[in-house]
Protein backbone atom coordinates (compact mmCIF):
# COMPACT_ATOMS: atom_id res chain seq x y z
CA UNK A 1 0.00 0.00 0.00
CA UNK A 2 1.57 3.54 -0.76
CA UNK A 3 2.20 5.32 2.44
CA UNK A 4 1.13 8.68 0.38
CA UNK A 5 -1.60 7.68 -1.77
CA UNK A 6 -0.15 9.22 -4.81
CA UNK A 7 -1.37 8.56 -7.87
CA UNK A 8 1.38 6.73 -10.18
CA UNK A 9 0.16 6.99 -13.73
CA UNK A 10 2.55 3.72 -14.53
CA UNK A 11 0.27 1.78 -11.59
CA UNK A 12 -3.13 3.51 -12.27
CA UNK A 13 -5.49 3.86 -14.76
CA UNK A 14 -7.04 7.11 -16.00
CA UNK A 15 -4.35 9.23 -17.33
CA UNK A 16 -3.57 11.00 -20.54
CA UNK A 17 -1.01 12.52 -22.02
CA UNK A 18 -1.28 16.65 -22.06
CA UNK A 19 0.60 18.88 -23.02
CA UNK A 20 2.62 20.78 -20.51
CA UNK A 21 1.78 24.08 -22.21
CA UNK A 22 -1.78 23.42 -22.43
CA UNK A 23 -2.96 26.38 -19.66
CA UNK A 24 -0.69 28.66 -21.88
CA UNK A 25 -2.22 27.16 -24.96
CA UNK A 26 -5.68 28.08 -23.78
CA UNK A 27 -5.29 31.47 -23.05
CA UNK A 28 -4.54 32.15 -26.34
CA UNK A 29 -7.25 29.80 -27.38
CA UNK A 30 -9.98 32.39 -25.53
CA UNK A 31 -8.36 34.85 -27.20
CA UNK A 32 -8.50 34.05 -30.35
CA UNK A 33 -12.44 32.43 -29.99
CA UNK A 34 -13.51 36.06 -28.97
CA UNK A 35 -15.26 37.57 -25.83
CA UNK A 36 -18.11 35.98 -24.44
CA UNK A 37 -17.10 32.59 -26.28
CA UNK A 38 -14.69 30.54 -24.44
CA UNK A 39 -13.56 27.33 -25.60
CA UNK A 40 -10.87 26.08 -23.53
CA UNK A 41 -12.77 24.04 -21.32
CA UNK A 42 -14.12 21.95 -24.40
CA UNK A 43 -10.41 21.91 -25.29
CA UNK A 44 -9.20 20.63 -22.13
CA UNK A 45 -11.99 17.93 -22.42
CA UNK A 46 -10.91 16.68 -25.23
CA UNK A 47 -7.21 16.14 -24.06
CA UNK A 48 -8.91 14.42 -21.04
CA UNK A 49 -10.03 12.00 -23.71
CA UNK A 50 -7.27 11.72 -26.19
CA UNK A 51 -4.57 8.71 -26.65
CA UNK A 52 -0.94 8.84 -27.78
CA UNK A 53 -2.60 8.73 -31.10
CA UNK A 54 -4.43 11.91 -30.93
CA UNK A 55 -7.50 10.58 -31.56
CA UNK A 56 -10.40 11.06 -29.64
CA UNK A 57 -14.07 9.39 -30.80
CA UNK A 58 -17.24 11.21 -29.21
CA UNK A 59 -20.33 8.74 -28.54
CA UNK A 60 -21.93 10.48 -26.29
CA UNK A 61 -22.11 14.48 -26.67
CA UNK A 62 -24.32 14.88 -23.48
CA UNK A 63 -21.67 13.73 -21.62
CA UNK A 64 -19.00 15.35 -23.20
CA UNK A 65 -20.81 18.75 -22.88
CA UNK A 66 -21.32 18.37 -19.14
CA UNK A 67 -17.50 18.17 -18.89
CA UNK A 68 -16.94 21.10 -21.05
CA UNK A 69 -18.62 22.80 -18.50
CA UNK A 70 -21.94 22.89 -19.93
CA UNK A 71 -25.76 21.88 -18.54
CA UNK A 72 -28.89 22.60 -19.35
CA UNK A 73 -31.11 22.27 -22.09
CA UNK A 74 -28.54 24.16 -24.88
CA UNK A 75 -25.89 22.57 -23.03
CA UNK A 76 -25.23 20.41 -26.49
CA UNK A 77 -25.95 23.20 -28.49
CA UNK A 78 -23.39 25.26 -26.84
CA UNK A 79 -21.01 22.61 -26.63
CA UNK A 80 -21.48 21.77 -30.54
CA UNK A 81 -20.58 25.77 -31.25
CA UNK A 82 -17.32 25.60 -28.80
CA UNK A 83 -16.20 22.40 -31.04
CA UNK A 84 -17.08 24.20 -34.43
CA UNK A 85 -14.80 27.43 -33.35
CA UNK A 86 -11.99 24.76 -32.61
CA UNK A 87 -11.91 23.61 -35.76
CA UNK A 88 -12.38 27.20 -37.32
CA UNK A 89 -9.27 28.27 -35.52
CA UNK A 90 -7.49 25.09 -36.75
CA UNK A 91 -6.80 23.16 -33.45
CA UNK A 92 -8.94 20.56 -34.39
CA UNK A 93 -10.15 18.16 -37.32
CA UNK A 94 -13.54 16.51 -37.35
CA UNK A 95 -15.38 13.86 -39.24
CA UNK A 96 -19.30 13.00 -38.93
CA UNK A 97 -20.56 9.81 -37.83
CA UNK A 98 -23.87 7.83 -36.90
CA UNK A 99 -23.23 10.01 -33.18
CA UNK A 100 -22.91 13.20 -35.44
CA UNK A 101 -20.48 16.16 -36.61
CA UNK A 102 -17.72 15.70 -34.55
CA UNK A 103 -18.13 11.87 -33.35
CA UNK A 104 -14.59 11.92 -34.55
CA UNK A 105 -11.93 14.36 -33.66
CA UNK A 106 -8.63 14.72 -34.88
CA UNK A 107 -6.28 16.92 -32.06
CA UNK A 108 -3.92 18.74 -34.39
CA UNK A 109 -0.30 20.42 -32.79
CA UNK A 110 -1.14 23.39 -30.90
CA UNK A 111 1.66 24.56 -30.45
CA UNK A 112 2.51 24.72 -34.47
CA UNK A 113 -1.23 25.99 -34.53
CA UNK A 114 -0.76 29.26 -32.18
CA UNK A 115 3.08 29.80 -34.29
CA UNK A 116 0.90 29.67 -37.43
CA UNK A 117 -1.66 32.66 -36.20
CA UNK A 118 1.13 34.64 -35.19
CA UNK A 119 2.82 34.57 -37.63
CA UNK A 120 0.15 35.05 -39.97
CA UNK A 121 -0.19 38.27 -38.41
CA UNK A 122 -3.44 37.80 -36.60
CA UNK A 123 -2.41 38.79 -33.24
CA UNK A 124 0.25 40.58 -32.34
CA UNK A 125 3.00 38.92 -30.09
CA UNK A 126 1.90 39.80 -26.89
CA UNK A 127 2.25 38.73 -23.15
CA UNK A 128 0.55 35.37 -24.27
CA UNK A 129 2.95 34.28 -26.74
CA UNK A 130 5.59 35.03 -24.57
CA UNK A 131 4.67 33.42 -21.48
CA UNK A 132 3.98 30.55 -24.04
CA UNK A 133 7.31 30.86 -25.22
CA UNK A 134 8.76 30.58 -22.35
CA UNK A 135 7.34 27.89 -20.83
CA UNK A 136 8.13 25.91 -24.14
CA UNK A 137 11.77 26.60 -23.25
CA UNK A 138 11.51 25.20 -19.84
CA UNK A 139 9.96 21.98 -20.94
CA UNK A 140 11.73 21.76 -23.92
CA UNK A 141 8.79 22.29 -26.29
CA UNK A 142 8.99 22.89 -29.92
CA UNK A 143 6.89 24.69 -32.08
CA UNK A 144 6.89 21.64 -34.91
Amino acid sequence: MDKWNIWDRKKHKGYSTVPRTLNYINRIIDCLSGTGVPVSQTYLSLWCRVFDEVFVEIRDKNDIAYESGFSGQRAVTTWLSRMKKLRELGFIKTKGGTSGEFQYVLMMNPLYVIKQIYDSGRLTKDERYMALFSRMKEVGAKWE
